[in-house]
């Protein structure tokens, strides 16, 4: 079989790739295991010093890069360039952060000496999704190789050019410490039970996802999982509505809606529901459809037309279950894999998009009768990943944080990414925590020594 990737925006063939055959496969994984333990072996600051370059030969190619991205999947050109400068800020991080992180920690024991040190596991495999097809590579890789992990990619098949690309921009590393692997989903699991690999990151879908940690648990194999998300974006009586309307829709439309932790359920409390919606709907309206690699655009196609296909089928079954249609709600016509930027509201338990992920550009908008039951709207889903509560009592709203079940909630602000915090869920939108320092050593061994 061959890799085939199609430009979204107009549905035409690119370039395909023919997969690998077992026995190149096997080459790859012995030379990532060659490689391991000399790049365990260089001093931390070495490889920081390296993946420091790593950071200014991406910028230095942020364009052609970026211009990949948008070719390849269908994101705006404008926030192509913004994933790229995010990659390279998560290298700086580390490079600045890596040492502290991986300190030695005195621990006081009836012992002499007792201390905590972090070593690699080994070989990760990074197994990751064409939403952000850099960033959630490098946000991946750089931990871990910082930590001195070798590291072997599985991207998503529609997005091979970009995965060969983040193999080139790793190049400047001892051979064999960053691989992509160009193999077929039938071949992950002989993968994942090889003696090879140590460590399996996951992002990408539930179903995805329990197959991998399924697989993982089987060969008793280390696993973080970043799976989907519903994220609530709670809105009180007290908020500032233009402010939660400006992050309502930088949130929900960024990447046409294709984000993990993009909002997804708008729960309003009903003394400013309807302005709410109001609002919201005046400002999706001006939202810029068009050519990705146009400056101007906001809005792109969706990556795949399959995708597209299975949101208007969420969205159709969901307006004959009684949810109402406020704006958009239907694909594009003409040529590309364009979906309408859209709101339903009235949506209840009984529809579709109440239990189910949306991935794309559709808000949901969910009545709640108060703050209480805002809350409890807000844990009636599968998912924990993220969430959002907007109010002017900002002490308020951090008791109400306490409340919800999710891996981070945000204040008057749009939940992202942030080398600096840990990130991950709970629930079926997974487990472990990647970034900051609690995501470095979640790919080590933290081994006690005592000396007596």
């Amino acid at each position: 079989m061959s890799y085939i990737t199609l430009n979204p925006a107009t549905g035409k063939l690119m370039r395909n790739f023919a997969s690998w055959d077992a026995q190149h496969l096997q080459l790859a994984l012995q030379k990532t295991q060659r490689a391991q333990q000399s790049w365990a072996s260089l001093p931390l600051k070495q490889r920081a010093c390296m993946l420091g370059e790593v950071a200014k030969n991406l910028l230095a190619q942020r364009d052609q890069f970026a211009s990949l991205i948008t070719g390849e999947m269908g994101k705006p050109l404008r926030e192509a360039r913004a994933e790229i400068e995010k990659c390279a800020g998560v290298c700086d991080y580390y490079v600045q952060h890596a040492e502290e992180f991986l300190r030695i920690e005195p621990i006081s024991s009836d012992a002499g000496t007792s201390y905590v040190a972090h070593y690699p596991l080994g070989t990760l495999l990074a197994i990751m999704p064409w939403n952000f097809p850099f960033w959630q590579v490098f946000r991946a890789a750089i931990p871990a190789l910082m930590s001195g992990n070798t590291l072997l990619l599985k991207h998503a098949p529609n997005v091979p050019q970009c995965a060969l690309a983040l193999e080139s921009i790793f190049s400047s590393l001892p051979e064999g410490v960053f691989t992509t692997l160009l193999i077929e989903i039938e071949q992950v699991a002989d993968v994942i039970a090889s003696t090879y690999v140590q460590a399996v990151s996951f992002t990408g879908s539930e179903a995805a996802g329990r197959k991998v940690a399924a697989c993982a648990g089987h060969n008793l194999k280390k696993t973080v999982l970043e799976l989907g998300g519903s994220d609530p974006f709670i809105v009180l009586q007290d908020a500032d509505l233009q402010l939660a309307v400006n992050a309502a829709v930088a949130s929900r439309f960024l990447n046409c809606g294709q984000s993990c932790i993009a909002a997804k359920r708008f729960i309003l409390v009903p003394q400013i529901a309807d302005e709410f919606i109001h609002l919201f709907k005046s400002q999706v309206a001006l939202l810029n459809i068009g050519d990705p690699m146009a400056e101007a655009t906001q809005i792109g196609p969706m990556a795949r037309e399959d995708l597209r296909s299975a949101l208007h089928s969420q969205i159709s079954d969901s307006i004959l279950q009684g949810a109402v249609l406020v704006t958009g709600c239907q694909p594009i016509q003409g040529e590309g894999f364009f979906y309408a930027p859209s709101i339903l509201d009235h949506v209840t338990e009984n529809c579709r998009a109440y239990h189910e992920e949306l991935f794309g550009p559709v808000a949901i908008i969910l009545r709640a009768d108060s703050e209480q039951d805002a809350l409890r709207i807000a844990n009636a889903t599968r998912f924990g990943l993220g969430s959002s509560i907007w109010s002017r009592d900002a002490a308020r709203a951090e008791q109400l944080s306490a409340g919800i079940q999710a891996g981070c909630t945000f204040i008057n602000g749009m939940v992202k990414s942030d080398p600096r915090l840990p990130f991950g869920g709970l629930k079926a939108s997974g487990y472990g925590r990647e970034l900051s320092r609690q995501g470095m050593l979640e790919f080590v061994n933290s081994k006690t020594v005592w000396i007596r």
